[in-house]
């Protein structure tokens, strides 16, 4: 059966991003997204992969989720729900839903992990949020805190999560 983890950066109050951009720069959780992610299949919304600097992420199979069928995106693949490209993953596939927030809220009840980066801040202005953790559902099996340095301005956590 396909596995299908959730990867996301959120502050203290769930918030995910602001105007389509990322809530902080953490360089530690850039660096982290991508060893979790590399040789293994995204899914986004468009939205999401509009907001990537340089398109498709590389090393990566990219799939984005879009109503569009017309919709070409150079190293992507388009698929019109998250149903449907599921079905054009392999059962021995990894993929990571990576946002945006109604993706994230599709995949809740289908994912079997959380890799989750939780930033001990609040953003000054949020307008997209991450589902609430049922802690009934979801067991941490793994946190680890990382201080606040010249690189990094607030203290966080990567926390991961099983079913």
């Amino acid at each position: 059966m396909t596995m299908i983890a959730i990867i996301a950066a959120i502050d203290k109050n769930n918030a995910l991003g602001f105007k389509n951009k990322l809530l902080f720069y953490l360089p530690d959780d850039l660096k982290r997204f991508k060893a979790l992610t590399t040789g293994h299949t995204v899914v986004m919304g468009r939205k999401t992969f509009d907001s990537l600097p340089k398109g498709a992420l590389p090393n990566r199979r990219n799939i984005v989720l879009s109503r569009s069928t017309k919709l070409v995106l150079p190293g992507a693949e388009v698929y019109p729900s998250l149903e449907e490209a599921l079905k054009h993953c392999a059962e021995d596939e990894e993929v990571f839903i990576m946002g945006g927030a109604s993706v994230y809220r599709q995949a809740m009840p289908l994912a079997d992990k959380l890799y989750l980066t939780e930033i001990d801040a609040e953003a000054a202005e949020a307008d997209v949020y991450f589902p609430v953790v049922d802690k009934e559902t979801w067991h941490e099996i793994k946190r680890d805190v990382r201080r606040a340095d010249d690189r990094h301005p607030y203290d966080f956590a990567f926390v991961d999560y099983e079913r």
